[in-house]
């Protein structure tokens, strides 16, 4: 059982002080960035099903005055979130049906996930969990004890993954406690993190987290979620060097979403950015199907030929993988173009 124990005489960390700043009211989030409310739709029945989340930093990349910027478009509720469209459901990648003890999902043959926490640094419209029943399947209640008897139970996993929510969102106590009693786990050999933090709020990536990150036998591997190049500045960059300094391989997927990012020319903007940035482009995902996010879907046949037009601007290095997540496959579907 991990019981770690808080330092009352230390100071919440920076990153904690930004998350709480954080644009939480549509009307302060139009006030700061210069835009009509009259022009953005808003649909508050969508914000009482999943509010507005949106880090100072990543705001200050948006456009003044551009109520179609890339980036807000990704985090601005609109009332096309209500519609029901036929396809699109609350649990779009089976995530439920593949659900065991102690908030573990087992999908995949090697690897197994832990829903960590519900908690985001950012709230992205399109997200495929957006009506996941966090309160039921949290791997860290009870100290995360059942799901680290779920993962020591079956030795055929080799791999975790911390996910979410986005798993940053804990503090560095409580997961550094839990790298601990993953690296006593003998059959395990890496730690995944899924993590949009370090995109868009860089202060996550202080000395504490770089500590526990850097210590023990568990190869760790981030991916990242960036889905334009406006989303890396010089602040992402300076967050990513430490961890690249440890040696920590970092990838990105990104989410091809209509009106933001697909066109190839982005696309290549993108990849280019990323490998710059010390990341390497690792899969683009056709949206998931979850109900909420069909008005940011780019069919397969458009995404099939966007992906053929951006294999011949970028070497292979930079090409990432066209996929979708089916539910109940053996794997990540990859989508020939």
């Amino acid at each position: 059982m991990i019981t770690p124990r808080p330092d009352s005489r230390q100071q919440a960390p920076l990153w904690q002080h930004a998350l709480r700043e954080a644009f939480t009211r549509p009307a302060d989030l139009l006030d700061y960035l210069q835009i009509d409310p009259a022009l953005p739709a808003l649909d508050l029945e969508r914000l009482r099903d999943f509010p507005l989340r949106v880090p100072r930093g990543f705001a200050a990349r948006m456009r003044p005055g551009d109520p179609a910027d890339p980036l807000f478009l990704q985090v601005w509720p609109r009332p096309a979130e209500g519609l029901v469209v036929p396809g699109f459901a609350l649990d779009a990648v089976g995530d439920l049906n593949k659900a065991r003890d102690g908030g573990v999902i087992h999908k995949y043959r090697g690897r197994a996930l832990l829903i960590a926490t519900g908690a985001c640094a950012v709230n992205c419209r399109y997200c495929f969990r957006r009506h996941f029943p966090y309160s039921e399947q949290l791997a860290a209640r009870e100290q995360w004890r059942g799901a680290l008897e779920t993962l020591a139970g079956d030795p055929s996993i080799e791999e975790v993954i911390l996910s979410g929510g986005d798993p940053l969102s804990l503090s560095d106590d409580k997961l550094a406690a839990l790298a601990q009693s993953l690296e006593d786990i003998p059959h395990l050999r890496r730690l995944r993190i899924h993590t949009r933090q370090p995109i868009v709020l860089p202060e996550r990536v202080d000395e504490r987290l770089l500590q526990w990150l850097g210590r023990g036998r568990l190869q760790k591997v981030m991916v990242l979620h960036v889905n334009h190049p406006q989303e890396l500045d010089a602040s992402v960059e300076r967050a990513l060097q430490p961890l690249r300094a440890l040696q920590i391989p970092l990838l990105n997927q990104s989410v091809l979403l209509r009106g933001i990012n697909d066109s190839a020319e982005t696309l290549r903007n993108l990849s280019e950015k990323l490998f710059a940035c010390g990341i390497l482009p690792y899969y683009l995902h056709v949206v998931d199907r979850v109900h909420g996010a069909a008005h940011f879907e780019v069919d397969v046949e458009a995404a099939r030929r966007l992906a053929s037009e951006l294999v011949a601007l970028v070497p292979g290095y930079l090409m990432p993988r066209l996929a979708r997540e089916d539910a109940g496959a053996a794997s990540k579907t990859w989508i020939a173009w």
